[in-house]
């Protein structure tokens, strides 16, 4: 009896939860959401040379941008030039809460992809996202620059449990330089780090 009363809890429990996991967009058949409209997340699809500083050293990537899973996720693939980093980013956004998801997977290993940030549009031009790590808060600043068609990226650490508004140092800044591609439109491959060597 006491099995049989187990299994009735269990199946009433299924039948409960199976419209509230749905409803959240979890695993199963449900109608896709609508692709992510958004206008500032567009001028990021193309190639692109990266530049800035990471503390004292001097950085240069290349990142390949382009739209995956029905326009549901813009993902961002950047590496370094003459360098072993590389990372891959998923930004997508949550219609239920209202902001932006960005996840990363990077060559520093999982430990850090356990994290996702959140991010809210700024004006016209500018996305905010904020890693809440075990040991710090990192946030990373996304600004449009309309006129000069380039983006400048920066990054920032802050305390955890802070009082008040944690105040943040700078870790790196990058400027972002399209090669390739435009708005909303496919990306190409990488380009060589190097011009080819005359024939």
């Amino acid at each position: 009896m006491a099995i049989r009363g187990t299994s009735t809890r269990c199946g009433l429990a299924a039948l409960v939860l199976a419209p509230l996991l749905a409803a959240q967009g979890g695993p199963g058949p449900h109608a896709p959401p609508a692709p992510v409209p958004s206008d500032l997340l567009d001028q990021l699809v193309g190639v692109w040379d990266i530049t800035g500083m990471a503390g004292p050293r001097p950085v240069h990537e290349h990142a390949n941008v382009e739209w995956v899973l029905e326009h549901q996720f813009l993902m961002i693939h950047r590496k370094q030039i003459d360098g072993p980093d590389e990372a891959v980013l998923h930004i997508g956004f949550d219609e239920t809460l209202k902001r932006f998801v960005q996840f990363r997977l990077d060559t520093n290993g999982a430990r850090g992809a356990e994290t996702p940030a959140y991010g809210l549009q700024k004006g016209d031009n500018k996305l905010e996202f904020t890693f809440d790590y075990p040991m710090s808060l990192f946030r990373e600043t996304w600004t449009w620059d309309a006129k000069e068609k380039t983006w400048q990226v920066l990054s920032e650490k802050g305390p955890k449990n802070s009082k008040g508004a944690p105040t943040y140092s700078p870790v790196s800044t990058m400027t972002w330089r399209r090669l390739q591609g435009g708005r909303g439109g496919p990306r190409g491959p990488f380009p060589p780090p190097h011009p080819p060597s005359p024939q």
